[in-house]
């Protein structure tokens, strides 16, 4: 995407109701208006929270809020330009029940109280396979309570990823350390009993795997 493009799709991002683009400043010192309020003053509605994390161009969010209109989707990203897409088309088709943030994700405990979020994706991450990038890897015990801090108690986290990398080291990681593991599947359109929010839309990378046969995992779990 050339620079001329991403500053049109910056300027648009601030016209765009749906989408929140705090400074480091602002989210750090707790000073994020809607942090502990996203129901009461944005949604307007008590109907659970669900995030998705490095949400890209927005597509799995998008689908979600689709296909389920009594949830509330938030897909956060510190690349305000891919998520536009999902932004835009939010606005075009009238979908009232997603937003998008631009912000790290390691912030995301100053965005959102503790116990006000239902549920939280990870869709496609990068596996961060090096040693020295592991405490990158967004399911890293780390990660793993900063979620905690912000989910309910019968919160869940799902991870979708092309990696068997990251799904094996995942799977490892929340047997070792005692987490709830709900489901697994090593090859969500193959195998039966794939839940239908798994397979029922496909990111833009998505489907550039499954056109070249690559297994598509899944993990649905808890943590203790």
């Amino acid at each position: 995407m050339g620079s001329k493009n991403k500053l049109k799709r910056f300027r648009e991002n601030e016209t765009f109701g749906n989408v929140f683009q705090p400074t480091r400043e602002e989210v750090v010192s707790d000073s994020f208006p809607l942090k502990g309020r996203w129901n009461s003053d944005f949604f307007k509605n008590d109907h659970p929270l669900v995030l998705e994390l490095g949400c890209g161009k927005g597509e799995y969010s998008v689908g979600l809020a689709e296909k389920y209109p009594n949830k509330n989707f938030i897909g956060i990203d510190i690349k305000g330009a891919r998520f536009w897409r999902g932004a835009k088309t939010a606005i075009d088709t009238g979908l009232h029940n997603v937003a998008f943030i631009r912000t790290q994700i390691e912030l995301i405990n100053h965005i959102f109280n503790e116990n006000e979020v239902d549920e939280i994706w990870i869709t496609f991450p990068d596996p961060q396979i090096k040693y020295k990038r592991t405490k990158h890897r967004m399911t890293n015990t780390e990660f793993l309570q900063l979620y905690k801090k912000i989910l309910k108690p019968h919160g869940v986290v799902n991870l979708k990823t092309d990696s068997e990398f990251m799904h094996g080291y995942t799977l490892g990681l929340l047997h070792g350390e005692g987490h709830q593991v709900l489901y697994a599947n090593h090859n969500v359109y193959t195998n039966e009993g794939s839940p239908e929010e798994v397979t029922s839309f496909q990111t833009f990378y998505e489907k550039q795997y499954l056109a070249v046969n690559k297994a598509i995992t899944f993990i649905r779990f808890k943590i203790k």
